[in-house]
């Protein structure tokens, strides 16, 4: 009897699978169709907060997606330089745009420059102080507050605090330091006086000077250090040196053409050049003689 409840019971739970209809077949579909381009991150420094980095290079990625249409190049900004160099470091980008500090700590993580902004007699660091401020002389900041963007802005952090200690100023004991995160926010600072000097370099400050004429007016760059070598262009170490290249040639070509040069204009540099990673050894030698005259700054 037990043997033949159980026999029932199977067959009525057969019988029920089997009356149970099947779903019709749904086709799916990629979320990328088939031959589309394949899309690549261009990861680009904070020169200025995310907002305006996508106006000024968005257009730049738009040449790129035209002129190489079997790749898709979507630019992508970070909030401030600790989130970019997570990013950098981290191997998330396959395209980069870092600063010449960036450059170098990239290329153990796999990074290679195969361009870089031209204009390099234009990186260097400014110091910009308020017209009515009475600061004349390094001497006149002892005591104050200077604000930078980042401590790994080479530009606008390190070749300034070179340039102070150069000129007498024992910058980290004399005046205190404060870190904003961006371009912007440190000249910002320095209008509103809440320090009595803000380090920059020159694209912010001209970006400023253009979109804010009449609180510019009010400032001054007091001090402006001596050129290094502009920000690089990387490619990822996976990338096809083939796409590399293509990548390279269009920018590098970039100044010949009056579209081109509209394209430049915005960044604003004249030029971008190929160039390869023996270049920034120059860099290398820089932060030997930093890392000498702070040894308490805390860089890698």
């Amino acid at each position: 009897m037990k043997y033949a409840v159980i026999f029932w019971l199977a067959m009525l739970t057969l019988l029920a699978a089997c009356s149970k209809e099947e779903p019709p077949y749904q086709p799916g579909f990629s979320s990328q169709p088939e031959g589309a381009a394949r899309e690549y991150s261009f990861g680009v420094h904070p020169l200025h907060n995310p907002k305006r980095l996508l106006e000024v290079y968005g257009p730049l990625m738009d040449h790129l997606n035209a002129r190489i249409p079997d790749a898709h190049f979507r630019l992508e900004a970070s909030r401030n330089y600790e989130e970019y160099e997570k990013k950098l470091y981290a191997r998330h980008f396959e395209f980069a745009l870092p600063n010449p500090y960036q450059t170098i700590n990239a290329m153990p993580h796999g990074y290679h420059v195969f361009g870089k902004m031209g204009d390099d007699a234009n990186f260097s660091g400014v110091i910009l102080v308020r017209r009515d401020s009475g600061i004349r002389s390094v001497a006149d900041l002892k005591g104050k507050k200077i604000s930078y963007p980042a401590k790994t802005a080479l530009a606008a952090t390190m070749m300034p605090q070179y340039f102070l200690l150069r000129h007498g100023l024992n910058v980290q004991r004399e005046v205190e330091n404060f870190y904003v995160g961006s371009q912007e926010s440190s000249i910002m600072n320095v209008f509103l006086g809440d320090v009595a000097a803000a380090a920059t370099w020159p694209i912010p400050w001209l970006a400023f000077q253009a979109e804010h004429p009449e609180m510019a007016a009010q400032l001054e760059a007091r001090w402006v250090t001596e050129p290094l070598i502009n920000n690089s262009l990387m490619a990822r170490d996976d990338m096809q040196p083939e796409l590399v290249q293509r990548v390279a040639n269009e920018l590098a070509r970039l100044h010949e053409t009056e579209s081109g040069r509209a394209l430049l204009a915005r960044l604003p540099i004249s030029r971008f050049e190929q160039a390869d990673d023996a270049r920034y050894d120059v860099v290398r030698e820089f932060l030997k003689h930093y890392r000498v005259a702070f040894p308490e700054g805390g860089l890698p």
